[in-house]
């Protein structure tokens, strides 16, 4: 039997949830909890109840539509949060694409066994508390530290957001104990990178989702006069930066080719152009799919700081803010994967995920997929983003054969 999703209801979707959010820059911004994220979210569970799925939601504010069953859910899904200015498919399709599969699921009348869920994490981005607010809830591993004395974005404390919402402390730390047994976890992305264009395939496979930190750091030196002050007597916080931007990122690209190390934002005091910076407060963010990697990463960093800092007198100091595990999706559900593509005819290939995803949390639960489907010049996190929407129909597709497979 040749079973396929409803394509057009899917773009139509995807269409009218682009719409909330809309920014004056051209591209969506729906950071969690805020106004649109809201109105996103009420969106959301009147799609899922117009589908015929039971709808809920639990104390970190992640939603779920569920088709009921025997045993262990099958799960999948994203996040529909955005990054400020982002585009309309990067979380977007893993749950809209899942919501159409469960709702092709109960038109039709398709068997399962076991429960169906479609999720959507809160807060995959990081806009409020870290990275994967939501699927760390649900999972069990959030620190309330990080709830209690978190700083957005935006600049306002967490606990701050929470009191336009519905949901608390309490409420997010509790939510892991409403959840079911999971027997498997399917996420569906865009890539955000090129590779599956390059190679011009229509599916890419994840084998392993690399880990990654995030810390914030600073160099504190001494501010002093721009036309007076020697070179040699200076303590120029903002070379001190760049010295570690340009020996960090040598270091990482001859050592540990295939990891990265980015310099994302800075911020020089005093900031006058006559006054050499005395300070610079700064990101970095290294990434790998190695935990061993990780470790000499963040360890080669800190020595080239402190040799930096002794030769230009400058004080090196950083905090380390968010950190996940590299982690290796099921080879039995790759497997599965790779069958089904094959008997659909679908163009395929093995590819590694650079950027983080909810899917990485769930693996401390039970088996996870990752399907990656082409985006626009690999572009993601902007309103360029873009796709070819037989590439989603494929993706979709492959996820409702692999559902039915799972719960059967």
């Amino acid at each position: 039997m040749d079973i396929k999703i409803n394509l057009e209801r899917l773009k139509n979707n995807l269409t009218e949830l682009s719409e909330i959010g809309k920014d004056p820059n051209g591209g969506i911004s729906r950071p969690s909890f805020s106004r649109a994220d809201l109105e996103a979210r009420d969106w959301l569970k009147n799609k899922i109840a117009c589908a015929g799925l039971c709808v809920s939601q639990d104390g970190a504010g992640n939603i779920f539509g569920t088709l009921e069953g025997d045993g262990k859910t099958i799960m999948t899904g994203s996040h529909i949060d955005t990054v400020v200015n982002g585009g309309m498919f990067d979380g977007s399709i893993g749950v809209l694409s899942a919501l159409e599969c469960l709702q092709t699921i109960q038109e039709k009348g398709l068997p399962h066994k076991k429960p169906l869920s479609v999720a959507s994490f809160t807060d995959e981005e990081g806009n409020l508390a870290g990275d994967f607010l939501g699927s760390r809830a649900f999972t069990g591993t959030l620190e309330r530290e990080i709830l209690e004395k978190g700083q957005t974005q935006f600049g306002r404390p967490f606990k701050s957001i929470l009191k336009n919402t519905e949901f608390t402390i309490d409420s997010i730390m509790e939510a892991h104990t409403q959840r079911p047994q999971i027997g498997a976890f399917i996420e569906i992305h865009i890539e955000q990178g090129p590779v599956l264009e390059t190679e011009d395939k229509s599916i890419g496979i994840v084998e392993s989702i690399a880990g990654k930190q995030y810390w914030t750091c600073f160099f504190q030196g001494q501010a002093s006069h721009a036309g007076t002050t020697p070179f040699e007597l200076r303590h120029d916080a903002f070379l001190g930066l760049a010295d570690l931007a340009l020996k960090g990122t040598h270091y990482v690209a001859k050592e540990h080719y295939g990891s990265m190390l980015t310099i994302g934002s800075a911020h020089i005091y005093p900031g006058s152009f006559s006054i050499v910076p005395g300070r610079v407060d700064f990101s970095i963010d290294f990434r790998s799919q190695s935990s061993q990697t990780l470790k000499q990463i963040g360890d080669k960093t800190k020595e080239i700081a402190g040799n930096i800092s002794n030769s230009r007198g400058l004080h090196f100091d950083y905090q380390v803010i968010d950190s996940t595990e590299p982690v290796k999706t099921s080879s039995r559900l790759n497997t599965m994967a790779k069958k089904h593509c094959e008997k659909l005819g679908y163009s395929h290939m093995m590819i590694n995920s650079g950027a983080g995803h909810d899917a990485q949390i769930l693996d401390l639960l039970t088996d996870i997929s990752m399907i990656f489907i082409p985006c626009e010049d690999g572009i993601s996190h902007s309103p360029q983003e873009n796709i070819d929407w037989k590439d989603l129909e494929n993706s979709a597709n492959l996820q409702l054969n692999l559902l039915l497979d799972l719960s059967a």
